[in-house]
Formats: C-alpha cells, sequence, structure tokens
C-alpha cells in the first residue's frame, strides 16, 4: 500500500454543534503529510446536531460530493436548489465559476451523519450544476459518480469512479486497477486487508497495478475511488 490513513489519526473538529473528522487536510485542521490522494482532496465525516448547520458559504472550482449516512441534510444554493438528502442517497454539486450553499440538518431531534468529499475538476470557471439520487446497490461494487455517468451513476467533471463497496461477513474481494490511483475509505465494518486489520474510518491508497484481497470479518461498506495516476 503506497498511503495508510487511519480513523483514530485523523484531524477531528469539535464546534459543540459539529463534529467533525477529516482524512486530509481542511480548514482549522492542516497536516503537509494528508493533503489528499491525486485529485481526491477531503474526506469529512460530519455530525450535526439536530437543527444546526452551515450557514450560506462560497465555493468554487471543485466537485463536492455528500453522501448521508444517517438522518436526513437540507440543501440550499444560490442557483434555485433546494433538496432534502436521506440516508443512502448521494449528491453531486460542482461549484464552477462560483456557488453560494448552505446544508443544516433536516431533523429537530436526531443529528445528521454524511461524508462530505472533494475532489479537483478538470476545467475551472463552468457553469455550477447540482445532482441528487438514491442508487441501489447492484452487487459488490456499484457506481455512485463517474465522469460518463457509467450505470446510471451522477456525473462530475473529473476521470473518477467512485463506487460503494459492500461485502457481506466471510466475503473476499481482490482489488487491482492496471490504471489508476485505489482509494477506500470504509465507512462501516472490519476487514483483513494486506495482513493487517482495518476498521471504520481507516482509508488506503494502492498505486496502479498494486493489488490486494480483502477478507470481510464483519458486513463491510467502503467508497471506493479510482483517481488519475498524476
Amino acid at each position: 500500500m503506497q498511503y495508510i490513513r487511519l480513523s483514530e489519526e485523523r484531524g477531528h473538529v469539535d464546534f459543540s454543534w459539529l463534529q467533525s473528522k477529516h482524512s486530509f487536510s481542511f480548514g482549522h485542521y492542516y497536516d503537509p503529510k494528508h493533503m489528499g490522494v491525486s485529485v481526491l482532496r477531503v474526506i469529512n465525516d460530519d455530525i450535526v446536531a439536530p437543527g444546526a448547520g452551515f450557514g450560506a458559504h462560497g465555493h468554487r472550482d471543485m466537485e463536492i460530493i455528500s453522501y448521508v449516512l444517517s438522518g436526513s441534510l437540507e440543501h440550499q444554493d444560490s442557483t434555485g436548489n433546494r433538496y432534502k438528502i436521506t440516508a443512502g442517497e448521494v449528491q453531486r454539486m460542482s461549484a464552477g465559476s462560483g456557488i453560494m450553499h448552505s446544508e443544516y440538518n433536516g431533523s429537530k431531534t436526531e443529528p445528521v451523519n454524511f461524508l462530505q468529499i472533494w475532489i479537483q475538476p478538470k476545467h475551472k470557471g463552468r457553469k455550477p450544476s447540482y445532482q441528487q439520487k438514491y442508487i441501489k446497490q447492484q452487487g459488490v461494487l456499484t457506481p455512485l459518480v463517474s465522469e460518463t455517468g457509467v450505470a446510471d451513476s451522477l456525473t462530475l467533471d473529473q476521470d473518477v469512479l467512485l463506487s460503494r463497496l459492500v461485502l457481506t461477513k466471510g466475503d473476499d474481494y481482490r482489488l487491482h486497477d492496471q490504471h489508476y490511483v485505489t482509494y477506500v475509505h470504509i465507512i462501516e465494518g472490519q476487514a483483513e486487508i494486506a495482513e493487517r486489520q482495518f476498521k471504520a474510518g481507516d482509508g488506503f491508497a494502492l498505486a496502479p497495478n498494486e493489488a490486494v484481497n480483502i477478507s470481510a470479518q464483519s458486513d463491510f461498506q467502503a467508497l471506493h475511488f479510482l483517481l488519475p495516476n498524476d
């Protein structure tokens, strides 16, 4: 493995209304050893208290993906989009030439837990755009976001394929790609990978042509990225 990021070593931010764990440098957390992998720049594991959230703020030239793990997230932006994102749904917002948006917990009683993912786009200054969808799991590896919208996934402006990897206890799955950097962020479960133990919150990267086996020791879910080998 060319890179390992353990859950307990992530940056942690506590704003009382927000508990956030940062896989890579972000905001108040900076570590030059953890600036991202390829064009993947942010994976924040956010838990937002009931009724709280991120007020209106701006972004530009970034592909921003939200994946809701539990609860619901209220989204509103300056292009007129106003949606609720519920558990299992995927949202992609292309900030492009500039967009203002806000995100709030959609419940007054329950927290919302979601992964916030930032990917650098191929092009700058494009018109902002938005997509949202619930994508049912189809087999072990299900595309969620891709450049071309493969298998009815959401689209983004980058040569990236983001999929959901789901295994049941006792399953083995071989990770290998000839051309792309592979990055895996574990959402739930435990597994033995390359003779090491991995758990929820851990992440790791493989170089092109590197291969490892995932042996699931419990029901297991992860985000699986194929990223340009830059």
